[in-house]
């Protein structure tokens, strides 16, 4: 009978030895953009957009990344460029839902509303959020109409880096799909995985994610949607029964065994931040109490689980790690629910409408690129003469404040590859800048297309992304 491939293993190192196979090149690109989350998307878009040939390779089944698969579906107002034409479009398809305090009075304020528990309670607010699932067909049409071929259901899994005088050069990216393990060769990578993954597997410089007092990542999350909420009956609970943060409900519930101890918890981790809230105590590291925001249209709402802080998982880099957050936060979104169902006037009929299939990472690898943006120099309003967007936003610095700052163009390139382009959360930053200023769905968007226009660039100009000669902003 006929032999498959001969493989040695060898038990006591835990490895194994694999014959060297030919892996068959499956497309030729300018450009090819590893990931299809807000940067990637963009990077795509507007490489094809400048005239090349563009290849995106993405996991999941649409483009979008957290805010379509992972269900967040922020929409804000237009920052410019692609992001202010995705926004226009969603609202034009109607997949945008405009929540205001005449159709949820008395929850800006409330403590369950995920974006304005700090608020005035009862206070106006207007805030935006589109359909994941629309909003993930409307962006692979924009693709396919500016003529990228994406990739989806693909997995990247390596890089061919050939070595040389100075920088090396990626030649192919290795993927993975349902027709076996391919080579894609490009002339400029772009890397939209959100974690630096192609960075990693490139062999370029990284710095593992975790900072802070314990050298622990700021966790991810996972989001899910209910439909069939009785709104008004849950505020009127709230406010009849002063119990704004459902807190005898909770306590009922602990005290019954209904709920595990690890779904509510203080925002200020005891043994965790010390004598006080730490620096990194009130963003996600507890969750006291439901955590909610209106979504898709009256009924639904989106909800947050996130990570305990204190089980410092690295799910960008760690399989364990991963498994276990997905898992886990499985179960606790399980709890909660049927906690909701049990306890919670206005949830009596409402169901699990959707979970995603996306876990976000909020803090990841971090490349260490040209030049490592740090937070004195967002806080000090550093320019640079390779500026390439000027942005303004709140973060700590020397006290909470509204600073305006620079992003070099350096920051897009990491070191030791000449041929790839950083995006969104894989860029070049330091670990207190990413979370403060770097992380939302604009910022994503408007650097992937910066990225985007400096692949095709390069491309056009017969040169790598670090010869270019980046003068002016884009943005």
């Amino acid at each position: 009978m006929p032999q498959g491939p001969v493989r040695s293993s060898n038990a006591a190192k835990g490895q194994i030895t694999a014959p060297a196979t030919k892996i068959p090149l499956l497309a030729e690109a300018d450009v090819v953009v590893i990931g299809a989350g807000p940067g990637g998307f963009a990077a795509a878009l507007r490489a094809a957009r400048c005239g090349a040939t563009t290849v995106l390779i993405e996991k999941y089944d649409m483009p979008g990344g957290v805010h379509t698969v992972g269900l967040q579906g922020a929409a804000g107002t237009g920052v410019g460029g692609i992001h202010t034409e995705l926004m226009q479009r969603f609202a034009n398809e109607g997949y945008v839902h405009t929540a205001t305090d005449e159709m949820y009075p008395y929850f800006n304020g409330n403590p369950l509303s995920h974006y304005g528990q700090n608020a005035v309670i009862g206070s106006p607010f207007t805030r935006r959020t589109f359909n994941p699932e629309g909003g993930g067909c409307l962006m692979l049409k924009m693709l396919d109409e500016a003529g990228v071929k994406s990739m989806y259901g693909t997995v990247f899994v390596d890089t061919v880096v050939k070595s040389g005088v100075g920088d090396g050069t990626i030649t192919e990216v290795i993927v993975e799909n349902a027709s076996g393990r391919h080579a894609i060769r490009g002339k400029v990578y772009v890397d939209g995985s959100g974690t630096a993954e192609v960075v990693a597997r490139a062999r370029a410089p990284f710095v593992r994610g975790g900072g802070g007092k314990h050298g622990w990542p700021v966790p991810g999350g996972l989001l899910w949607t209910m439909t069939g909420i009785d709104y008004l009956e849950l505020v009127d609970y709230q406010r009849s029964t002063n119990d704004w943060a459902l807190s005898n409900l909770i306590s009922a519930a602990k005290a019954a065994g209904d709920i595990p101890d690890n779904l509510y918890r203080s925002r200020w981790e005891p043994g965790v931040s010390g004598q006080g809230p730490s620096v990194y105590g009130n963003l996600y590291i507890g969750k006291p109490t439901v955590d909610m925001h209106p979504i898709e249209g009256p009924g639904s709402f989106l909800f947050w689980q996130n990570v305990p802080y204190e089980w410092a998982l690295h799910m960008d880099d760690t399989a364990e790690d991963e498994a276990r957050a997905k898992a886990e936060m499985r179960k606790l979104v399980d709890a909660e629910a049927k906690f909701l169902k049990k306890y919670v006037p206005g949830f009596k009929k409402c169901c699990i409408a959707n979970v995603g299939r996306y876990m976000g990472v909020r803090d990841g690898r971090h490349p260490i690129g040209e030049h490592v943006f740090s937070l004195e120099d967002a806080g000090e309003s550093r320019t640079f003469p390779d500026n390439t967007i000027t942005r303004t936003s709140n973060f700590h610095y020397g006290g909470v404040g509204k600073r305006t700052y620079q992003v070099p163009y350096r920051c897009f390139l990491p070191k030791k590859i000449n041929n790839l382009l950083l995006t969104g959360a894989s860029m070049s930053f330091g670990y207190e800048v990413i979370f403060m200023a770097f992380r939302n769905f604009p910022w994503c968007v408007q650097s992937g297309e910066i990225a985007g226009f400096a692949a095709a660039w390069a491309v056009k100009d017969g040169i790598a992304p670090k010869e270019l000669k980046w003068t002016k902003p884009y943005f």
